[in-house]
């Protein structure tokens, strides 16, 4: 069982969110927060597996520094918003849920959330359209010794390989 932290400053909505999400016995709702100090002590008090969290909150308060908090305590977070942000997060959130959405492309969303959550590849062929899945970074292979990675010219890469094998050179 899935346990699901709300983050959602309008309460209908939240509410909403609520039923659709308990629909699948899978997944349970376990705190709803409306502000960032609040979402923070219940993911202390209730140890969620996952928090969806609203971007734009009232009071001053931004989903993104609730993420950054809640990751803190080791909750992954799963945006919900009316407008994605320009660029993704991995570090800060799984992927982000554009509102309005239906019953299905929450259920979608929650298993695609927890397939990275549990690890594991993904079959579902068909994500929904207003959700934006975040991947992990790829780490860029280390770079050879004597190399330096820019732009410059062939000459000057050959004079820095010379340079950093010059004493295998010189036997």
């Amino acid at each position: 069982m899935l346990r699901i932290l709300i983050v959602e400053d309008d309460s209908q909505l939240a509410t909403t969110l609520k039923y659709l999400i308990e629909d699948n016995p899978r997944y349970r709702v376990v705190a709803m927060a409306d502000e960032a100090d609040v979402a923070v002590a219940a993911a202390e008090r209730h140890q969620p597996d996952l928090a969806l969290v609203d971007l734009h909150l009232a009071h001053g308060s931004s989903g993104f520094s609730v993420a950054v908090r809640l990751r803190d305590w080791g909750v992954p977070c799963l945006f919900v918003s009316g407008k994605a942000p320009s660029f993704p997060m991995p570090d800060l959130a799984l992927g982000c849920l554009m509102k309005p959405f239906t019953a299905e492309e929450v259920h979608r969303a929650l298993n695609l959330a927890e397939d990275k959550l549990r690890g594991r590849e993904t079959l579902r062929p068909k994500i929904p359209q207003n959700l934006k899945i975040y991947d992990a970074p790829v780490e860029q292979p280390a770079a050879e010794p004597g190399f330096i990675p820019s732009r410059r010219s062939w000459w000057m890469r050959i004079e820095h390989w010379v340079a950093g094998n010059a004493a295998r050179l010189a036997q």
